[in-house]
């Protein structure tokens, strides 16, 4: 396969994997056009390469931009704007961690926590029914949440080298 191919296939497969993280497929396809770029890319650069339409790709920068996955910067002299994505896959991994986390996970706690509240009758089937699901699912969120904030505050080789030893 010839460097070009690759490149199409690359943008395409990552598209498709962005939709599983929460970010439409042309946000990863942008994303992934800019991690296997050597340079800083233009707005029209990216326009012409995925042949999307000026609004959809400065509408799609900017949503990249706030999830923290590609940054804008100005060469002197030029009016252009360029832009960039960090090319390490531990930081990419964790920023969208960092963003699902905030996004998803943090409204969902926010909700159990509140209905964890309720109050009713003990006796009651359906109460106590509601009552030990919202906490079983309380729990698990909330574990899910301390693995995160862990993956977040760790290196990449002491992470991988825990979660190795669960398996283990």
């Amino acid at each position: 396969m010839e460097l070009a191919a690759a490149k199409l296939k690359f943008i395409e497969a990552w598209g498709k994997l962005g939709s599983e993280w929460g970010i439409n497929r042309t946000m990863a396809q942008v994303h992934a056009l800019l991690l296997i770029s050597p340079e800083a890319l233009t707005t029209e650069e990216i326009m012409e390469t995925l042949s999307i339409s000026r609004g959809n790709a400065n509408m799609t920068l900017r949503d990249l931009i706030g999830w923290g996955l590609i940054e804008k910067q100005h060469k002197a002299g030029e009016r252009k704007e360029y832009f960039f994505a960090d090319k390490d896959v531990w930081n990419i991994a964790r920023q969208v961690a960092k963003e699902r986390k905030k996004r998803e996970l943090e409204p969902v706690l926010k909700v159990l926590n509140e209905l964890s509240t309720v109050t009713g009758d003990e006796k009651d089937p359906a109460f106590k029914t509601f009552k030990k699901s919202v906490a079983d699912i309380n729990k698990l969120a909330g574990n899910v949440d301390k693995t995160l904030e862990t993956m977040l505050k760790a290196e990449e080789s002491w992470f991988w080298g825990s979660v190795l030893k669960v398996f283990k």
